[in-house]
């Protein structure tokens, strides 16, 4: 345990370095925006915002890490659980009777600094393959048979959906510049879930095949971002994938950025971010921000 414990200080020692570094070196903002889904808000890491509830916007959160290493001179996150493209301009119903508002409305014309991380609920891709996959490892533990069940009709419907969400997220990049046309923006991707080798079925029950062809999901819908980053011309694309090797799921010692099948209610939901993944993910955008 005592290995375990100084594994963990140095690890947050060395992001603690690594983004005051980064933030020294950073422009300085005015008026910081954060956009996106669960995996920007943070549902389940202390501590919890209620404005509302149901978006589950840690104040640990990632945008949070990076607007107090930052000071911007005002800071809005209306990032929120469950939301797609949609969302950013259509209001978001949560749970516990609330309602996230379009979260486009919090951009102005002297909004400085923008980070979106959006794309991963479009068509429901990452739902449907945490709702899916675990309960096909029974049938072929070795095997692959969620990819094969999603490729039963001769296409792989997720690398479809996948292929769609592109010009969604391109739109929502083209709205942002027309409301905040002085803006940085940078349109940040998700980090890995699976490792590059081996398996942990006890924190990721997938069958041993599905691994690789989840990191192939994962690389597809971050390379889906950075394509329509370079198509919108002005957005900068954040890689979290490549800087998340060896924090997946499966990585021991208290190195994992993200959760495995366990929810979590004081930590992190199921198959998201810790509160180390997002002190991670941080240290990258503000290192991409240098």
């Amino acid at each position: 345990m005592r290995t375990t414990r100084l594994l963990v200080a140095g690890f947050s020692a060395a992001i603690l370095l690594t983004t005051t570094a980064a933030a020294a070196s950073a422009a300085e903002y005015h008026h910081y925006v954060a956009l996106g889904d669960s995996y920007t808000s943070g549902p389940y890491i202390p501590v919890q915002r209620i404005d509302p509830l149901g978006c589950g916007r840690s104040t640990a959160n990632y945008p949070s890490v990076v607007a107090a290493a930052l000071h911007p001179g005002r800071f809005t996150d209306v990032s929120c659980a469950g939301a797609d493209t949609t969302n950013m301009t259509r209001p978001q119903k949560v749970p516990f009777d609330g309602t996230n508002a379009p979260q486009l409305d919090a951009l102005r014309v002297d909004t400085d600094l923008v980070t979106l991380g959006i794309g991963g609920n479009d068509y429901g891709v990452f739902g449907t393959l945490t709702a899916t996959c675990p309960g096909l490892r029974a049938s072929d533990p070795t095997g692959s048979p969620c990819e094969q069940h999603f490729s039963a009709s001769g296409t792989d419907t997720i690398m479809a959906a996948i292929d769609n969400i592109g010009p969604r997220v391109e739109a929502a990049l083209a709205t942002v510049h027309e409301r905040s046309p002085g803006a940085r923006v940078l349109l940040v991707g998700y980090p890995r879930i699976a490792p590059e080798q081996g398996y942990c079925p006890d924190v990721l029950p997938f069958a041993d095949g599905d691994y690789a062809w989840l990191n192939s999901v994962e690389e597809a819908l971050n390379r889906t971002l950075s394509d329509a980053a370079d198509a919108d011309g002005k957005a900068e694309y954040v890689d979290t994938f490549g800087p998340s090797r060896g924090h997946d799921a499966c990585a021991r010692g208290g190195s994992a950025w993200i959760n495995g099948k366990n929810q979590d209610v004081f930590a992190a939901a199921a198959y998201h971010p810790v509160k180390a993944g997002m002190a991670g993910v941080a240290a990258v955008v503000l290192k991409a921000l240098t």
